[in-house]
């Protein structure tokens, strides 16, 4: 290996752990028996994830990312991906162009503006402080990662694929059910990981639009934290990274299987 080949790897494993010695440093102390978060650990316990689903409050919070984890899922896979089959090669049009730059613009405007917005919004029409309005907060800006998965995937299949299902007689709508949404399955199926993801972790938008029934895992963390800081929230963070390690595999296993659609000359 050479200097430069050297210099490359040493640089890459100080970025990883630069980037991993928080975790490290934070996670062993979800398994303290001690109610504060300090070195050495004395003894080891697993008090702290007991208390995630038996403290009503904790519990609750878990409940509640779920409920609304999953019907973002749901609600920014379908918008998502019928927004990417809507733009599906109009790249030529400038129309077009601002419309893909529109549903992802969510993914750079800062939240807190994102969430003004929509707390003004939500109140007019009486969807403040409820699952639904939560829901649609989180679909907002979870939009743009399931419009950018499904492109990708869209772009790599061939079209005559779907040009020879229409000349054996398929209706657009069989070719879109029997052709096109099979070969786009892994774009869609990444984009609803992120989007479940992306709501998981949200708590912006969650301060501005959500009320006390609505309390999520993540904001219940964030209020843990400015009132007291217990190993709890070591818990629940190994939790989220669990998660988010889940969901990474899926995605790799997903990326490892995903071949591009070729039409046979």
């Amino acid at each position: 290996m050479n200097v430069l080949g050297f210099s490359k790897v040493v640089f890459g494993l100080a970025a990883m752990l630069f980037l991993l010695a928080p975790l490290a440093a934070i996670l062993p102390l979800a398994f303290t028996d001690s109610v504060f978060l300090n070195y050495p650990i004395a003894s080891y316990s697993t008090r702290w994830f007991n208390e995630l689903v038996t403290a009503d409050v904790w519990r609750r919070s878990i409940i509640n990312s779920l409920i609304i984890g999953f019907g973002t899922t749901v609600l920014a896979t379908v918008l998502g991906t019928l927004a990417a089959l809507g733009l599906r090669r109009q790249e030529a049009s400038w129309l077009f162009a601002f419309a893909r730059t529109a549903f992802l613009l969510p993914m750079v405007v800062p939240a807190v503006v994102l969430g003004v917005g929509l707390q003004l919004m939500f109140a007019r029409y009486n969807l403040a402080n409820s699952y639904l309005g939560v829901i649609i907060a989180h679909t907002v800006i979870a939009v743009p990662f399931v419009v950018i998965n499904v492109s990708a995937v869209l772009q790599a299949i061939e079209p005559r694929l779907e040009q020879a299902a229409a000349s054996l007689g398929a209706a657009p709508p069989t070719v879109l059910a029997r052709v096109t949404l099979p070969l786009a399955a892994p774009g869609i199926i990444s984009g609803a990981v992120f989007a479940f993801a992306t709501s998981l972790d949200e708590v912006v938008l969650t301060l501005f639009v959500a009320g006390p029934n609505q309390r999520t895992l993540a904001r219940q963390m964030f209020s843990s934290i400015r009132e007291n800081i217990s190993p709890s929230i070591a818990a629940a963070a190994l939790i989220f990274i669990l998660g988010t390690i889940a969901a990474a595999t899926v995605l790799n296993v997903l990326r490892r299987y995903r071949k591009p659609a070729r039409a046979v000359s």
